[in-house]
């Protein structure tokens, strides 16, 4: 039996029409689920009782069930959701005072080994499916039914890029204005830039790239995908790139102490970013016990924001949040290695 969520609208007018039936019902069921939230295909009170019953025997509205839930003192929440074949997801919301924003996983684990990342040291453990990904939001969205999502952001466990297809098809779905019609302005895909697949996210999603230095050298060293995708080409992809006026791509830049946080780097940052309409995310490193990194001092991060405003780029320092949860960057994942430590 096949996972509702993991359905396109399409996909579902197709298997309707295949029934006999006109796909003015796909849209129907659509709306039970995504809009009003309804997962029991017999209380979809308008939809004739046989269809109800074929349904029922045709799919199955799966969401991923809750193993944990944290509060961080901030107000973030982490959701450790448990899939079918008993591995865990995290997802973390982040309420703002103008925006609650939904960070979501697209892997269980991840390939690209980014030195500074908990869920790299995991090693990658498999890819998440359409119905995963989109059974995150709509299981955060039943579970706090007081709270709208409004921001859906790609920067949980996984590269989203590395699963290409899945992550294509769940944006359809969240995006579907007979679902929860999420704006490709309100979802924000991260990745470390691996360009092929990159090139086709323009339209789908807001683009932000974990840069984290501006040297070969030094990316390389944190993030080892950058011998293959290495920063001119990169910022080559970026320069390009026909954004819409109102829109631009992120570079996210996580601080570490005394290693990529001196003046030298903002002033090898802005050069590297010259005459590119972009923002810059400035990111404090979380620290881990996972990890040989430390935070930097709040002194050097105002100091390296002030280089770059100064120089007039959009650059805004980002909060860390939930971090006493281990729900901040960098952080999630970090179950799978004291499970590790325990069974050692």
């Amino acid at each position: 039996m096949n996972n509702f969520f993991d359905l396109t609208l399409r996909e579902l007018e197709a298997t309707i029409e295949n029934l006999g039936l006109k796909p003015y019902r796909a849209r129907q069921i659509f709306k039970w689920v995504y809009q009003q939230g309804v997962v029991d295909f017999e209380e979809m009170t308008n939809l004739p009782k046989g269809l109800r019953i074929t349904l029922r025997n045709l799919f199955r509205l799966s969401l991923p069930v809750v193993a944990e839930k944290v509060r961080s003192e901030d107000g973030t929440m982490k959701f450790g959701f448990m899939t079918e074949d008993d591995k865990i997801i995290e997802s973390v919301l982040i309420p703002e005072q103008n925006r609650n924003t939904l960070c979501v996983s697209s892997q269980i684990g991840c390939k690209m080994a980014c030195r500074f990342c908990v869920t790299g040291k995991i090693g990658f453990v498999r890819n998440l499916s359409p119905g995963e990904i989109v059974g995150q939001v709509m299981a955060v969205k039943l579970m706090r039914r007081d709270t709208r999502i409004s921001n859906i952001v790609f920067m949980g466990m996984g590269e989203p890029l590395d699963n290409l297809d899945p992550v294509l098809k769940a944006l359809e779905i969240l995006q579907d204005q007979m679902g929860l019609d999420f704006s490709h302005r309100h979802i924000t895909l991260s990745t470390v830039g691996l360009l092929d697949p990159l090139k086709l996210i323009p339209g789908r999603a807001q683009i932000a790239i974990s840069l984290n230095a501006a040297t070969n050298e030094k990316r390389s060293f944190l993030m080892p995908i950058n011998r293959i995708f290495p920063v001119e080409q990169l910022i080559g992809f970026v320069r390009e790139l026909k954004e819409p006026r109102r829109e631009r791509v992120t570079f996210e830049y996580i601080l570490i102490k005394d290693f990529n946080d001196s003046l030298e780097d903002a002033e090898a940052l802005a050069g590297l970013l010259k005459n590119i309409r972009c923002k810059i995310n400035l990111i404090s490193y979380n620290e881990s016990p996972y990890t040989e990194f430390l935070s930097p001092d709040r002194e050097r991060v105002d100091r390296f924001h002030a280089f770059l405003l100064d120089r007039h780029f959009t650059a805004i320092i980002r909060d860390s949040r939930g971090q006493d949860v281990l729900g901040g960057c960098g952080q999630l994942g970090a179950g799978y290695l004291k499970a590790r430590e325990g069974g050692a």
